[in-house]
């Protein structure tokens, strides 16, 4: 299908990788709990944004300059594991008992979070150039127009999971509201995740 081989098998490959726990759904999880459905929308747009910039910087060969320049990699993969770091400082320093807002105030707040801890993971920059030439079929490829269609069944599988995600997270957190100690625990536990994701992208040889 406009030169990928197996689309199925592309489309579930991919959902599995989204199902992977990491970074990225702690944030959109964290975001919908405080944010609400709004919030974990916004979030979920963060992600699919980070991985369009991602996806067209691997098509683009920047995934090899970094494999080729250890040092613009590490720079990269030290800026993911400090910003990671932070956030999850943030979530675990958070002050008890803050209700969830569904303003809209926090939504652009979401979005550039999720989006730049997928920015600046380098390991998934090399993931998109390990992970697509395996569904291109270098017979039937079309160029841009196959990139293009990878890159839109992407961020329509990214948005879909995201908005399972936002509306189980959502309801979970409905029925939480009634014991804020167990909300701030589940919090800072997420806060605790991201920095051990930050420690763990800073350790990554």
């Amino acid at each position: 299908m406009l030169g990928v081989t197996d689309y199925g098998a592309f489309v579930i490959a991919f959902i599995v990788l989204l199902a992977i726990p990491g970074p990225g759904n702690f944030a959109l999880i964290t975001a919908t709990g405080k944010g609400g459905i709004k919030g974990g929308l916004a979030a979920t747009c963060g992600v699919i944004l980070g991985d369009q910039v991602l996806m067209w910087l691997a098509v683009a060969g920047v995934a090899a300059l970094l494999a080729a320049y250890p040092a613009a990699f590490h720079v990269v993969q030290w800026a993911g594991a400090g910003y990671l770091a932070w956030l999850g400082l943030r979530m675990v320093l958070s002050k008890p008992g803050a209700a969830p807002r569904e303003g809209g105030m926090n939504n652009g707040r979401y979005l550039r979070q999720t989006m730049m801890i997928t920015l600046l993971n380098p390991k998934a920059i090399m993931f998109y150039m390990a992970f697509f030439p395996l569904f291109i079929d270098p017979v039937k490829h079309q160029g841009m127009v196959t990139f293009a269609f990878m890159a839109v069944t992407v961020a329509t599988v990214t948005f879909l999971y995201g908005l399972v995600a936002v509306l189980l997270t959502h309801h979970l957190a409905e029925r939480m509201r009634a014991s804020p100690k167990v909300s701030n625990v589940l919090e800072r536990l997420a806060g605790a995740c991201l920095v051990g994701f930050g420690i763990k992208l800073a350790a990554m040889r």
